[in-house]
């Protein structure tokens, strides 16, 4: 009698993961029970491989699966366009997995946050960046000074062997701490600068083990795995960038005049610090809290520091190998223009070959495309009847 129980509820459960769990979804490669195909992506790491195989067995959009959870994927140009530009209010929230908590002391931050929070945080960070020149000509001229710096860097080295990544990291750094702090990372704040690259650098390293990534996907996993091996990095890691970051603002905080909150601003923490003492003065705490804007600026930190650095230095990698291209960017940088000046963005109409390798250079680099994952908060138009809405 055991023995024809159990194989029923094996062929039960063999049915379900198998077929009716995936009945109407998209193809793609067949899940183990828990893992998903978390095995089949890091086998061979980084999983690119993997993800090839698929595209060309399943089509441009296919499921995967990570643990118990499905992920769509979509590889063409047209249909990512349609879903996430034409139908892009439907993915506006995200996943949240339970380690966004340990990573980030609550749901706090712009990049995993959803709702109101993230509304009225993302308006207010664009506000006042904008306020600070991006996207303006002020921007271009902090961006033109660190070129230049750059370059000189790169001319005293005289022709010897050199490493490309640091001094863009420290140029791509000095723009983004003067829109949040004010100031450049210069020959007197060198020390403070590498202290933030550690922490930006920590998470590759630290979160990138097997036994991590299948904890953070697999429930179950992070529930019965010791500790150490898992909360206490996240908390570890969390105490550290925070504490560094805290004592940036406080800092900040001693040199802000808070008697005249409406005087003119220098910098995205002086705004952050004097809402945060406007909305304290109406009663409201929570909205513009303290460990709300440490989790602002590390969000603003990983979006814009190991992303530009990666995408440039791959850039110059990539023309390094392509002579030919390299030679029309030149041709067509000395018909415009010429060696009496630096480049500027009213030169960009007239400079369709350097734009078209700009453009096409990160499409070959492979940018982790896994690390946000998006929620339906309407079932979409596109997937109809696939994807249901999901808060």
């Amino acid at each position: 009698m055991f023995v024809i129980l159990f194989f029923t509820v094996f062929a039960v459960y063999l049915g379900y993961e198998l077929y009716w769990k995936r009945r109407n979804l998209p193809p793609g490669p067949c899940p183990l029970p828990v893992f998903g195909n978390l095995l089949s992506i890091n086998s061979p790491p980084p999983g690119y491989a993997a993800f090839e195989g698929w595209t060309k067995k399943y089509g441009d959009v296919y499921t995967f699966w990570i643990g118990s959870k499905p992920h769509i994927m979509i590889n063409t140009y047209d249909k990512v366009k349609e879903t996430f530009i034409r139908d892009a209010d439907t993915y506006t929230n995200k996943v949240r997995l339970p380690a966004l908590d340990l990573f980030r002391g609550g749901d706090h931050g712009v990049i995993d946050s959803n709702g109101v929070k993230w509304r009225d945080h993302r308006r207010f960070a664009l506000t006042s960046l904008r306020d600070f020149g991006l996207g303006k000509n002020l921007m271009q001229e902090k961006i033109l000074l660190e070129v230049q710096d750059v370059f000189a860097k790169f001319d005293a080295t005289e022709g010897k062997e050199t490493e490309i990544p640091p001094t863009f990291d420290n140029a791509i750094a000095n723009v983004i701490n003067q829109l949040l702090f004010g100031y450049r990372f210069d020959e007197t704040k060198q020390d403070e600068f590498q202290e933030l690259k550690q922490i930006i650098d920590a998470p590759p390293e630290l979160f990138g083990k097997l036994h991590m990534f299948l904890a953070m996907n697999i429930p179950i996993l992070a529930k019965i795995m010791p500790e150490s091996l898992y909360e206490a990095p996240f908390k570890d890691f969390r105490d550290s960038a925070f504490a560094f970051f805290r004592g940036q603002v406080e800092k900040h905080r001693q040199q802000i005049d808070f008697e005249d909150l409406e005087s003119e601003n220098s910098d995205y923490v002086e705004t952050y610090l004097k809402e945060q003492r406007k909305r304290q003065n109406e009663g409201d705490e929570e909205t513009f809290s303290n460990i709300q804007l440490e989790n602002m600026l590390m969000d603003l930190w990983f979006a814009g520091l190991g992303t530009t650095t990666n995408t440039t230095t791959w850039a110059l990698s990539y023309i390094l190998h392509y002579p030919k291209a390299q030679m029309k960017i030149h041709e067509e940088l000395d018909r415009v223009v010429a060696s009496d000046r630096l480049i500027t963005t009213a030169d960009k109409n007239d400079l369709p070959y350097m734009n078209a390798f700009i453009n096409l250079s990160p499409s070959k680099q492979g940018l982790p495309s896994l690390e946000k994952k998006c929620a339906t908060m309407v079932e979409p138009r596109i997937f109809s009847g696939i994807l249901k809405k999901r808060r």
